[in-house]
């Protein structure tokens, strides 16, 4: 069996409540070896590494403050999340970055709260878990100012332009990739991003619950998505790209593993 690792769920959401033994059992059975939990609030970091803390091996967490929560940032907020990143198991810092598309937090707060985790990236020398939606202008202003410090990085849920990806590309971060690939309506654009990607530059993802897969069988589609569905992820990047899925599994797994150090 082919084995992959999911290096974006959000098992703290109300979806999955009281669920987690079943959602995890079934993501091993379908090859999903390791799974990393997504912090994207103080609060949902802690939620994250407890969990995590519970499936040692298996599952991982980050810390970080998603740019939606940014407003909650204050002067205790680096303190806490830092404390968080002490543990093995809480692998990277964020999810962090900017959106402009909701601006559910004002974007000065969202900048702040972005820079100030960059530092801790910079002083815990882990890697970063970055958002980017409709802020890809002052996203890389930002980022560019900390470029020759921070350590790895990937954007994750990538859903931009081919131009785009090739600049993320040259400041040598990698890319995460969603069931939005497989989605031909809203993403048809992607479908050349993954036949440009080289595999040792990718990562692969659920953000589950959110970003279900087209090509899950018609069964599961009003079902939310988990990380059971990852290898429907990899299928899509197989295709196009004219590869064995083996081949996407194994690439994607080795640089997830080396990234997060799991």
């Amino acid at each position: 069996m082919n084995t992959y690792i999911d290096i974006g769920i959000n098992l703290t959401n109300k979806q999955f409540n009281n669920e987690h033994d079943e959602i995890i059992n079934r993501a091993l059975d379908n090859g999903v070896e390791h799974m990393i939990l997504t912090g994207t609030s103080v609060r949902g970091s802690k939620e994250s590494a407890d969990i995590a803390e519970g499936y040692p091996e298996i599952l991982f967490s980050t810390a970080g403050i998603h740019p939606h929560d940014a407003k909650s940032f204050n002067d205790h907020s680096s303190k806490e999340l830092r404390d968080l990143l002490r543990l093995s198991h809480v692998v990277a810092v964020g999810e962090c970055g900017l959106d402009f598309d909701r601006d559910f937090s004002p974007r000065p707060a969202q900048e702040k709260c972005y820079r100030a985790q960059l530092e801790l990236a910079i002083e815990t020398d882990k890697p970063l878990f970055l958002h980017e939606r409709s802020a890809f202008k002052k996203f890389n202003e930002i980022t560019d100012e900390f470029l020759s410090s921070i350590p790895e990085a990937v954007v994750h849920c990538f859903t931009g332009t081919l131009e785009e990806a090739k600049i993320y590309l040259d400041k040598g971060f990698y890319l995460g990739f969603t069931g939005a690939i497989s989605d031909e309506r809203r993403f048809k654009h992607l479908e050349d991003v993954i036949r440009y990607i080289p595999l040792d530059r990718m990562m692969i993802e659920t953000d589950a619950p959110f970003m279900l897969p087209k090509n899950v069988s018609s069964r599961n589609q009003n079902r939310r998505n988990e990380p059971a569905f990852l290898p429907y992820v990899a299928q899509t990047i197989a295709r196009l790209k004219k590869i064995s899925i083996s081949e996407v599994a194994e690439e994607t797994t080795e640089v997830a593993r080396k990234f997060f150090k799991v």
